[in-house]
């Protein structure tokens, strides 16, 4: 290892979104708006599920489960974009690059496998009725959540240790706003397609693993839905299913587009945009997708506008 090799106190530089001040405020206000609004929207999921005791249902549950992944996601990843965007640069040492790429990883993984839970909780709610309370018990529910939560920092840990098993030379320039596993290997002094074919292989598997899940529980969800006379109980089973399929997009496409599209080197902007979408704007939108239509949540936040008077 030479001299110019990077050590722990060595910056990444990273690009940002953009060079032009102007452009820096002007995405410095917006994303932080989009932040207290991730905040409070996602902690009002959690406050009315804990508050209303109708709500104290397997799927609210872990709904209140993704928001939590969400705030602890953009908690971590956030902030440290708002503040590059207010000095103009951005400077990341290797240990600090490597526990935002750890915890970016962690969570974006355990809301992945959380997702598939979902869909396995909808199966059992819809096309086993009789049996879901039994096979979807408390303890069942903390196990599940639990595995998503450990689950992610598992995957993380081996994300992690694959990229930063290279050593890396200066200078370090990061065409992106954040340490992610593909950018931050392009960097590397060595050979890394033996790490990049690894992590193609493992994102590959454990993304096609959980969509299989996904897929194989709507399979019976959609036969069991165009079964049903009760046009009230299909609109709300369809409302539900529907919210879950659109998170499912957005999270699993952006994911798929990072980690397993082939790269070009004329794609790099494009990865920030798509970073920006599920980063920033996704977060934000899972407590509205399933907020939107749902009369259970509704009749929550009319219960806490009469008790309160907000």
């Amino acid at each position: 290892m030479d001299t110019d090799t990077f050590n722990a106190s060595t910056e990444f530089i990273l690009v940002g979104l953009s060079n032009d001040r102007k452009t820096q405020i002007l995405l410095f206000v917006v994303i932080f708006l989009i932040y207290i609004f991730t905040l409070v929207g996602n902690a009002g999921i959690i406050i009315l599920v804990r508050t209303d005791s109708h709500l104290h249902t397997p799927m609210y549950f872990f709904l209140t489960q993704l928001s939590s992944m969400e705030i602890c996601f953009v908690n971590f990843i956030i902030p440290q974009i708002l503040a590059h965007l207010l000095a103009g640069h951005a400077g990341l040492s290797l240990i600090h690059c490597a526990l935002q790429m750890y915890t970016a990883l962690a969570f974006a993984a355990a809301e992945v496998l959380l997702l598939c839970v979902m869909a396995y909780d909808r199966y059992l709610a819809i096309c086993h009725p009789l049996e879901y309370a039994t096979a979807m018990g408390r303890r069942c529910q903390f196990q599940l959540a639990s595995a998503c939560w450990i689950g992610g920092f598992c995957v993380a840990t081996v994300g992690v240790s694959l990229t930063f098993s290279h050593p890396f030379c200066g200078p370090c320039c990061i065409n992106h706003f954040i340490c992610e596993v593909p950018m931050v290997l392009r960097l590397a002094c060595d050979d890394t397609h033996i790490t990049e074919t690894i992590v193609f292989v493992m994102s590959a598997i454990f993304l096609f693993c959980c969509l299989s899940v996904i897929l194989t529980s709507y399979g019976p969800i959609l036969f069991s839905l165009f079964q049903m006379r009760s046009a009230s109980g299909l609109c709300k089973a369809f409302s539900t299913c529907g919210s879950h399929l659109a998170v499912v997009i957005m999270f699993y496409g952006t994911a798929t587009y990072i980690y397993i599209v082939p790269r070009t080197g004329a794609s790099h902007d494009n990865e920030k945009q798509v970073a920006v979408f599920y980063i920033v704007v996704t977060p934000l939108l899972n407590p509205i997708i399933y907020t939107l239509r749902n009369k259970d949540v509704h009749e929550a936040m009319a219960k806490v506008h009469q008790k309160w008077g907000f």
